[in-house]
């Protein structure tokens, strides 16, 4: 590539006729210099092809040959065609009306402008974008935040324990946020009259339970005696001197055995309903292995045909309890597997610690509990299939009593059973330190103990 000025490989615009046909290349234009021009023969190809120079736009320089071809290839329809020339970059280039004449312009300045231009629009589009969603959550935000307020209160209702005791349902939406002139106070509102219904609903199921247990616990209190007269007088007729025949003898006996039953049936009840309105119990430090000897003993001699095992820790199993609630709810569990498995089913009854807490079990290995009535068994009067029924004078409160008495010693009972094997699980909070110098000073013995037994017994 020569360039032609004064010396040989180049030249000043009008130094020949020929040349005066590019002469324009050398003169002020839009392209401020890298202007491309070239001249088209007769056959259509270049005859002359150059540029002006960038840093001296009044001298040309002739395009190498691969520049030439590539200006050659654009089309001569007088419409500008972008195309790239080597070593120069992008041109627009377009050809004379009569196609004798092709003039190009660097098109890079051009690009590069438009591509901050896009560049720019679109870093104000995405900060515009921005801007407005965050405004919109914010706004959002704003606007939602009574619907928060509201579902909260639910959030709060739905924690109530409100299947059984006495309810306090107190939690309201606040007044600002009822207001039924908007979408979110119309919900409030609402919420707010369900939950005045359900108080009522609530406050008259309370007070029929009230009667209802004020009912049980006074019938059950007045029973009490007339029942200990019907049994004292059976009893005192069937013993006295005069004869009786065997029909009476027989019916006498029945009367006791009801009159006993009753009886029975009654005590659980006055308990259920002293449990019912939280009368305290009468709490001591108590070793929960002796009292499971115990009462394991005493169902070995009302369950001869069953296999009765015990497991104890090395360890005092101390607990904060009522004695004689506790050993009720022994009673109560292993005469639950004695009655409702077959005989020759082994029964174990495990005391250990479990972390804070003293844990029972009962095991047995009888045929389980039906799964539909897993559910239910320790809901009172609670029934199951012809394996549990009542002909072996069951109440049906025997583990509702259990569930009510653990409760009220801060503790837990929950049941597993599967075919073939049914564990009560009773947790009790463990007696700690400081419950053992909180009762220190009123106790001038030791609590009841009784560790590292081991019993098995078997028909």
């Amino acid at each position: 590539m020569a360039a032609r000025g004064d010396g040989p490989g180049g030249r000043e615009p009008g130094a020949d006729s020929r040349a005066d046909d590019l002469s324009f290349l050398g003169l002020p234009g839009p392209g401020g210099g890298d202007t491309v021009g070239a001249l088209v023969g007769a056959g259509g190809s270049l005859t002359r092809a150059e540029r002006s120079e960038q840093d001296s736009p009044t001298r040309t320089t002739e395009l190498t040959g691969a520049q030439t071809d590539a200006l050659a290839s654009v089309p001569r329809d007088g419409r500008a065609h972008s195309v790239s020339l080597p070593g120069l970059g992008d041109y627009r280039v377009q050809s004379s009306g009569d196609g004798s004449l092709l003039v190009g312009l660097p098109s890079t300045d051009i690009d590069a402008t438009l591509n901050r231009l896009v560049l720019i629009e679109a870093s104000v589009t995405g900060a515009g974008l921005l801007a407005a969603g965050v405004t919109g959550a914010v706004m959002v935000g704003v606007a939602l935040r009574p619907l928060r307020r509201v579902a909260a209160t639910a959030t709060r209702v739905s924690e109530l324990p409100l299947h059984s005791g006495e309810v306090a349902l107190h939690e309201r939406v606040p007044e600002t946020e009822a207001d039924p002139r908007s979408e979110v106070g119309q919900v409030g509102a609402a919420l707010n009259r369900m939950l005045d219904h359900v108080h009522g609903a609530l406050e008259a199921r309370q007070q029929s339970e009230t009667r209802v247990r004020r009912f049980v616990a006074d019938a059950s209190h007045e029973l009490r005696t007339p029942l200990a007269s019907i049994r004292g007088y059976a009893e005192l007729t069937r013993r006295g001197h005069e004869p009786t025949g065997p029909d009476t003898r027989h019916a006498l006996g029945r009367i006791e055995s009801e009159a006993h039953r009753m009886t029975g049936l009654v005590e659980d009840l006055l308990l259920l309903a002293r449990l019912d309105t939280g009368r305290p119990l009468a709490c001591a430090p108590t070793d929960l292995s002796p009292l499971v000897v115990d009462a394991v003993a005493d169902a070995r001699a009302a369950g001869p045909d069953h296999v009765w095992r015990l497991d104890l820790p090395d360890e005092p199993a101390e607990v904060l309890a009522d004695p004689a609630r506790l050993h009720q709810v022994l009673v109560n569990l292993l005469a639950n597997a004695r009655t409702h498995t077959p005989p020759g089913t082994t029964v174990t009854a495990r005391v250990h610690r479990d972390g804070p807490w003293v844990r029972l079990d009962v095991r047995d290995d009888g045929p389980g509990i039906p799964a539909e009535l897993l559910p239910h068994v320790f809901e009172r009067f609670a029934r199951g299939d012809s394996s549990r029924s009542r002909t072996a004078g069951s109440t049906g409160l025997g583990l509702a009593i259990v569930q009510a008495v653990t409760a009220a010693h801060g503790g837990t009972v929950t049941v597993d059973s599967a075919p073939g094997r049914t564990v009560f699980t009773v947790h009790l909070p463990a007696r700690t330190g400081q419950d053992r110098q909180e009762t220190l000073p009123h106790s001038q013995g030791h609590p009841y103990s009784q560790a590292g037994q081991s019993l098995t017994t078997q028909p």
